[in-house]
């Protein structure tokens, strides 16, 4: 029983650390390269990692999906730690309106325009820092959505991302204070029972092995006996 829990509990933080990893902001340093709108067919796996239509427009099977095209220099883990990352990003640019998750984003087109007003060349580049949320995944056609597209100085640009830094402060302290109350919680009403459960299984089989041996002993009465001279 204490091994079922463990893996329930250790499968749940494992789902949960994966929900954070895609939802929560994201920076990339990037060059962008163009802009372009596609028809975009959705299949059962890859609907869910898109967001929806415009708002105020009707959500259709298919539908038109703004991209920006880029050539990425560098990205940054968790939203603070810096690597190295060059090579080609193509993102989405869809609303996120009032669903999951909760960016309130309403200006894609906006977005779109700040795009293509960025474009550049690897001879003349302006680099701009572009604020997603979701990871990049070529074979199921899944990309990353953006939400803020800034432009900087250079390549070398980093900012501090306070929010993602209160974010995980915060569920620090929130795992913690949830530690304590699972530990009480199991001394006080989970441990008992299950030492209880473990003593009347105890009893149940002592009871049992008792049965069996007189269940033998009575079998044994009833063998031939050697004669007595």
């Amino acid at each position: 029983m204490r091994i079922l829990w463990r893996a329930i509990k250790w499968a749940f933080i494992t789902m949960i650390a994966l929900i954070f990893l895609y939802v929560l902001p994201q920076h990339d340093v990037v060059r962008i390269t163009g802009t372009e709108v596609i028809r975009q067919d959705f299949s059962g796996f890859n609907r869910m990692f898109y967001a929806q239509a415009d708002s105020g427009a009707a959500e259709m099977a298919t539908r038109d999906v703004r991209f920006i095209q880029t050539v990425k220099q560098k990205s940054f883990l968790l939203g603070f730690i810096p690597r190295e990352a060059t090579g080609v990003m193509v993102y989405r640019n869809e609303d996120s309106g009032w669903i999951w998750p909760p960016y309130f984003k309403f200006d894609s087109s906006d977005l779109q325009a700040d795009a293509q007003e960025y474009i550049s060349t690897s001879a003349a580049p302006q680099w701009v820092l572009i604020t997603h949320y979701g990871f990049r995944n070529r074979f199921f056609s899944i990309y990353p959505n953006a939400i803020g597209v800034k432009p900087i100085d250079g390549p070398d640009h980093y900012s501090i991302p306070w929010f993602n830094i209160s974010f995980f402060v915060l569920l620090g302290i929130a795992l913690l204070f949830i530690r304590a109350m699972w530990r009480q919680f199991r001394e006080r009403a989970l441990d008992p029972t299950l030492d209880a459960a473990e003593d009347r299984w105890d009893r149940v089989e002592a009871a049992a092995n008792e049965k069996r041996a007189g269940w033998r002993r009575w079998l044994g009465t009833w063998k031939s006996k050697p004669p007595r001279y």
